[in-house]
């Protein structure tokens, strides 16, 4: 099931997606849900809007915090001169670093040097903590695309990533959450960048460091994590600087493309 939030006329609604995963978006409409499907289930109504009649804004909001993971990916931690971790590295970024779909980020005047990454994120959909390994399905909501935008010089110069990973804008999701993502297929799934059209990253979560379920077990041993609360999971090598004018395109398989453009 894919659940997204839209804009019609009024308050951004919650709504289920329907029609096929290949469809172009002529194709697809969505239902409108009675209230917040983290507190009330999903619910649906009958209201039925074309999909492209509609703005998609970003699926969640989190009410508490977005917990991203660090050097997950080996060849990533290689690219940037870094050593493989031997246990999760976490940093957090606000809820205000979040964009929907398809929505412009105005890049930081104090930055020459943003990056794009392409991630599987995780929603939770019920507050946990100490989760163990096996009861990580029974807390996860679903799983939604991000980029993590990252200004690499204040990364660098910095003495923490606040800035570097936080700033207004620095976390596009969408365009919509999948409830139902094998996250543990066989071979794992693509996650993939395109920068203005040219493929930039091409990895497979099989490469992951530390999978999913590693991941929000040891997240919660840490933090008490709340519904709506996002997990970043880290991300393929091909990193890259991006500049006004141009549009990252970050997908993951099973779920869709999450398309940002970028100004100053």
């Amino acid at each position: 099931m894919r659940i997204a939030r839209f804009v019609d006329q009024a308050e951004p609604t919650y709504g289920i997606v329907e029609g096929p995963a290949d469809a172009d978006l002529s194709e697809l409409s969505i239902t409108a849900l009675q209230g917040d499907p983290f507190f009330h289930g999903i619910q649906p109504t009958g209201t039925t809007h074309r999909l492209e009649d509609v703005r998609l804004v970003a699926p969640i909001i989190p009410r508490s915090k977005i917990v991203g993971v660090g050097r997950n990916w080996a060849d990533h931690a290689k690219e940037l001169g870094n050593e493989v971790p031997t246990s999760p590295q976490f940093f957090l970024k606000p809820n205000t670093s979040v964009v929907g779909p398809n929505e412009p980020v105005t890049l930081p005047s104090w930055s020459e040097e943003v990056s794009y990454e392409a991630e599987l994120a995780v929603v939770i959909g019920t507050i946990c903590k100490d989760v163990p390994v096996s009861r990580v399905d029974d807390v996860v909501f679903g799983y939604t695309v991000a980029n993590d935008l990252t200004a690499r010089d204040a990364q660098r110069t910095d003495l923490q990533w606040a800035r570097a990973k936080g700033f207004d804008g620095a976390c596009p999701l969408g365009p919509w959450i999948e409830t139902e993502l094998d996250v543990e297929a066989a071979g794992g799934l693509a996650v993939r960048s395109r920068l203005d059209g040219e493929l930039r990253q091409d990895g497979t979560t099989a490469d992951m460091v530390f999978g999913v379920k590693e991941l929000v077990a040891a997240i919660s041993e840490a933090f008490t994590l709340l519904p709506g609360d996002v997990i970043l999971t880290g991300t393929p090598s091909g990193v890259g600087t991006v500049e006004a004018g141009q549009r990252v395109e970050c997908e993951v398989e099973g779920i869709g493309t999450l398309l940002t453009h970028l100004r100053r």
